[in-house]
């Protein structure tokens, strides 16, 4: 599955589903006189606006190279992920305060069996949501979509706060704000999570050691003298990936030979690992200074 469609399904079904969860969820808690669950309820509302983020990043990602951007525009999924990052931060934040607002004026969450139930239903409903986002996620391979998942999971970890509260709420009026902190905590991690996976793309990336291997013996297929293949960065373009490298070759060889040698392996990494190589050639004896 390609990261447009995966993302444009996956945005799709949050929006419903958490739209639909958001007007169950306000419901009960002014049925209840909760204050908790209603904004628990604007919580999952944001997950709406984070799933249009992802729709629009897919959108923006999809478009082809051109002049000015010849790498494509799949870097905008990566500035998609950063902008759900910082929602995530945010909501996080508003937790916090909302929670030590709490423990200072000694308020304690007012829930009723309706909340009890609407609270159940939507820990599963967003706990469903988020596996099948972390589903698309690895089958498309679009770090989008598994943020958005993040999300989901984390508005689940939000209404499990409310649940422990309905429990225990009569032994201890203070757990609900003490609940809050700690996962508005685990929503920061899962944001800073999200944000560095964005950012350590965007600042490049060296290739993993199974790729440099898989790459050599790709290499040594082709050509029996070994051209010492080193000096490996990987840059990502979410749409396409473009290696750069180095390789060694006998000095007598021409430049015309030279140039063979690296479009021949080139052309074998387009076809066998949908690379776009570009490969830089040195003398057999060279050596960097920081070698």
């Amino acid at each position: 599955m390609d990261r447009r469609r995966a993302s444009f399904l996956e945005g799709s079904i949050s929006i419903i589903v958490n739209t639909a969860l958001f007007a169950l969820k306000y419901w009960a808690g002014v049925v209840s006189g909760s204050i908790a669950l209603v904004a628990d309820a604007w919580h999952t509302l944001s997950d709406s606006i984070s799933s249009l983020v992802v729709i629009f990043g897919a959108r923006l990602s999809s478009k082809k190279a051109d002049t000015e951007h010849p790498f494509g525009h799949g870097r905008w999924e990566l500035v998609s992920s950063i902008i759900i990052a910082f929602l995530l931060g945010v909501i996080a934040f508003e937790f916090i305060r909302d929670s030590i607002s709490n423990i200072n004026s000694k308020e304690s969450a007012n829930f009723g069996t309706l909340a009890l139930v609407v609270t159940i239903v939507s820990i599963v409903t967003k706990e469903v949501l988020a596996q099948y986002a972390f589903f698309l996620g690895k089958k498309s391979g679009s770090s989008t979509v598994k943020a958005d998942g993040w999300h989901h999971r984390t508005d689940a970890l939000s209404s499990l706060i409310i649940l422990v509260g309905i429990l225990v709420k009569n032994w201890f009026w203070w757990i609900d704000a003490v609940l809050g902190i700690l996962v508005s905590l685990m929503i920061f991690y899962a944001a800073y999570q999200i944000l560095m996976e964005a950012v350590h793309k965007i600042l490049g990336e060296v290739p993993g050691e199974e790729l440099i291997e898989e790459i050599k013996s790709l290499i040594a297929t082709l050509y029996a003298d070994d051209l010492h293949p080193h000096h490996f960065h990987i840059h990502n373009y979410i749409s396409s990936m473009e290696l750069t490298f180095h390789i060694k070759i006998d000095n007598h060889h021409s430049v015309e030979a030279g140039h063979a040698i690296a479009t021949s392996i080139e052309e074998l990494l387009q076809e066998k690992l949908s690379l776009t190589t570009t490969i830089h050639i040195e003398p057999i004896h060279y050596k960097h200074q920081h070698d």
